[in-house]
This record gives C-alpha cells, sequence and structure tokens, in this order.
C-alpha cells in the first residue's frame, strides 16, 4: 500500500513536469510555469512527508511488523535500478532545461530509491533480528529532510540542485 502511494505522489510529480515541457511559450510564461511547476513537485514532498509520518506513527503505535510481499520485495529491487537511472536522466535534462522543477522531481526520483531501501531493510531486520520497529524508524527518520524539501518547494526555491 506504502508503494502503492507513493507511487501516485511520483507521478503526480512526473506529470507535472511533463506538462511543464510541453507547454513553454515565451520566457515569462515559461517562467510561470516552472514556479508552478516546482510548487506542485514541492506539494507532492509534503504529501509525501505526511503519509510516511502517518505510516510510521501508526506502525509504532500498533506494533506492526513489515508485512511479507513477495511482489512488494520485487518491486522494490527493482526499484533499486531503475530509479537512480531514472533519477540520473531527468538531473541530466535538468541542467540542459536548466529547470529546477525538473531537479526537484528528479529529488523525489531520489526519494523512491531512500524509501526502497528503507523497506528493504526493514524487511530484512524484522526477519533477521526481529526488529519490527527499524521500517517505521527510519521512516520517520527521513521525514524531516522530505518535508524540508517540500517546503521549499511551496515557497518556489526548491532545496535540491537547482539552476
Amino acid at each position: 500500500m506504502g508503494f502503492g502511494i507513493d507511487s501516485v505522489i511520483e507521478v503526480t510529480s512526473g506529470a507535472t513536469l511533463l506538462w511543464r515541457m510541453s507547454v513553454d511559450a515565451d520566457v515569462k510564461q515559461r517562467e510561470r510555469n516552472e514556479r508552478l511547476s516546482i510548487r506542485i513537485v514541492g506539494a507532492c514532498f509534503i504529501a509525501l512527508a505526511i503519509y510516511v509520518v502517518y505510516e510510521a506513527l501508526t506502525d509504532l503505535i500498533n506494533r506492526k511488523a513489515p508485512e511479507h510481499s513477495i511482489p512488494g520485495i520485487i518491486l522494490a529491487c527493482v526499484s533499486l535500478v531503475v530509479m537512480p537511472i531514472l533519477s540520473r536522466a531527468k538531473k541530466q535534462v535538468g541542467r540542459k532545461l536548466r529547470s529546477a522543477a525538473m531537479n526537484a522531481d528528479a529529488k523525489q526520483t531520489d526519494f523512491c530509491v531512500y524509501l526502497s531501501v528503507i523497506l528493504l531493510a526493514g524487511l530484512l531486520l524484522n526477519a533477521v533480528l526481529g526488529w519490527w520497529w527499524a521500517d517505521p524508524v527510519a521512516g520517520l527518520v527521513m521525514t524531516p529532510v522530505i518535508a524540508k524539501e517540500g517546503i521549499a518547494g511551496l515557497k518556489g526555491k526548491p532545496c535540491c540542485d537547482a539552476c
């Protein structure tokens, strides 16, 4: 479920960038579209942070261990391979287009990789050491970083590698 919600957020961010790249007009319009795109990506970061906090606190309060899901594990492993490649490509495009919004979206993709690592680490630590709490605690540790990116994006000033 968590991956599904994270994917919806990632797709929203990516769709915003597709829109942003398809509507370039004059310089003034391009700058307005860039600022709007950065804000939408920032809102996606905030949504992701809220979701991670909710899920982590719910799991900690209920002492819920990560569920074993073969499709989830496979998806997390695929994400560890595909998402860094996608992020690198987005960063290259962002540099070439001088698009802070594209760089912010690349950061969103990086967070997907981090969440995949946390998911796999949580499953492994639970299976090997019985540390059911490792996954939600790791999620809570990431939340301030995700929220910081989101707040900066909402202000129109992403803290990631802007151009």
